[in-house]
């Protein structure tokens, strides 16, 4: 059987680091092969190569027998090859039709390509409008367009780069139904995720990469996730402790009877949000994309101000009616679940992107930029957090996505907050680097600060959090002691199938 795909020899190469170094692989027809690596161990820069999006210095690619020469996403595309990337490539200022068609050869109709969108994204589990502007979409939601939009092309091959890190796991469950139709069909597909136990479950085949070399390879059905992740890092991996805390005896930060329509008809309305987040705890918030996280959210952060200023308090004052700067300066920090464009500007210089919230700690003084503390700031992250990049003047879209997050993340831990909010706070991060996150997240906590996790990742949330809460179309439920619940409960809560009453978290705990 000719393989569908044939990688041969493939080297690339950047100022002060090799991403792939003699990279050798193949993927037959109909089958789901896995690529697995640490944050920055070649695996993205692969995938884009065999799309086209970045060209190879060395090296042969062969597609269905024949060598592909150089070649770019649109070749890619009559080929067969289709590819969801971490970082989304979707306009915001149009719908999700609109970003649809522009991938769409030749000539179409809006209207008749709208009701395939909708029908697609029905049936295989991923439901989506597609007259909703992406500027309005959850990064759940828009994880599901690129899903679809390469579903709806029937693919020879489909790449998938992280897809299920903002996916619910009843979406997630759904999706692998989708994909053992598609390999059934005769579809190969290439699967990058850092969910060793869904590479288990999933794939067939598994090829290793480290530094940008192929370190091994493996059958993920016969492997333990231990020895998968052992193959990816070289070594165990560190475990979470979860030491027990000793709570402030008021909370850091409160919604009382929070309570707002959404003005964006696609948005989801807010109802009688109750939450209280103590210093010294976790709190966790889980919650199928789309049910209302980002709305919260934004009112929390002060990105949207509240009319009523009393419904939300840091350290017992009022903050309803202060924007996000003065919150800052009351000793709020905050990760966005989207790196790019949100958590940092993609083409500044990691210096310049800790200055953009660590400016407070003497970094600008009569209204003059002190470079020397910028750039010992941003080392000092890079030192303690493991970043791995060339330093602190790199450009942030220069790093993987996985240590862009730890940048981010240690940036704001750096900060000494009283209250840190984080969204997604392990979206595309290797194992490794996630369990570091999460030990960090850990033991800010302990030190006394009041953590609050927006996470559809379950596990991660029963593995750091005290408390839960289950968010789902706007309503908030009780707090739930991680002790005393089970991930079925809360998957049920997540889905709406459970009852979700509000009810005062002095009540509650």
């Amino acid at each position: 059987m000719t393989p569908r795909l044939e990688l041969r020899h493939i080297c690339k190469r950047y100022p002060g680091v090799i991403a792939n170094d003699d990279v050798s692989l193949s993927v037959m027809p109909g089958e789901i092969h896995a690529v697995l690596g640490e944050n920055g161990a070649g695996k993205s820069t692969l995938m884009k190569i065999i799309y086209g999006a970045i060209r190879a210095d060395e090296g042969e690619m062969v597609f269905d027998g024949n060598p592909i020469a150089s070649h770019g996403p649109s070749i890619s595309r009559a080929l067969g090859i289709e590819m969801v990337y971490q970082h989304f490539a979707l306009f915001e200022s149009i719908s999700v039709v609109e970003n649809i068609a522009l991938s769409v050869s030749g000539k179409f109709d809006l209207t008749a390509l709208a009701n395939r969108v909708r029908d697609v994204s029905i049936k295989y589990g991923l439901p989506i409008d597609p007259h909703r502007f992406v500027c309005n979409l959850s990064v759940g939601e828009r994880q599901r367009v690129e899903i679809v939009r390469c579903l709806l092309q029937m693919p020879k091959l489909l790449i998938l780069d992280e897809p299920t890190s903002v996916l619910a796991p009843q979406a997630v469950t759904k999706l692998f139904e989708t994909l053992r139709q598609l390999a059934a069909e005769g579809c190969s597909i290439l699967y990058i995720s850092h969910k060793l136990d869904e590479v288990q479950v999933l794939c067939d085949s598994a090829t290793v990469l480290r530094n940008g070399l192929i370190t091994g390879t493996a059958k993920p059905k016969q492997s333990t996730p231990i020895e998968l992740a052992r193959m990816m890092v070289g070594a165990d991996l560190p475990e979470t402790h979860l030491d027990p805390s000793t709570t402030s005896d008021t909370p850091f930060l409160n919604v009382d009877h929070l309570t707002a329509p959404s003005d964006d008809p696609f948005g989801v309305s807010l109802n009688d949000v109750l939450l209280s987040v103590f210093g010294g705890e976790v709190v966790g918030i889980a919650g199928i994309s789309g049910n209302g996280q980002a709305e919260l959210i934004s009112f929390l952060s002060g990105e949207v101000l509240f009319k009523g200023a009393d419904t939300i308090t840091l350290d017992g004052k009022d903050v309803g009616q202060l924007d996000a700067g003065h919150r800052r300066e009351r000793g709020l920090a905050f990760v966005p679940e989207e790196r790019l464009g949100r958590g940092a500007v993609p083409p500044h210089h990691l210096s310049d992107n800790a200055m953009l919230t660590g400016h407070r700690l003497g970094m600008v003084k009569h209204w003059m930029i002190q470079r020397g503390k910028a750039n010992d700031f941003a080392a000092q992250i890079i030192r303690k957090f493991n970043v791995k990049t060339t330093g602190y003047e790199s450009a942030a879209n220069s790093l993987s996505g996985g240590n862009l997050q730890k940048f981010i993340v240690g940036r704001e831990i750096e900060l000494g907050p009283k209250v840190l909010i984080i969204s997604q706070p392990t979206w595309g991060v290797d194992v490794g680097a996630a369990a570091f996150i999460r030990q960090a997240l850990i033991d800010l906590s302990r030190t006394g600060a009041a953590v609050l996790i927006i996470s559809e990742e379950l596990d991660e949330l029963f593995e750091v959090c005290d408390r839960l809460h289950v968010i789902c179309q706007g309503q908030l439920s009780k707090s739930l002691d991680r002790k005393n619940t089970n991930v079925e409960e809360v998957g049920l809560l997540m889905t709406g199938l459970k009852s979700n009453p509000n009810s005062n978290i002095g009540e509650a705990v």
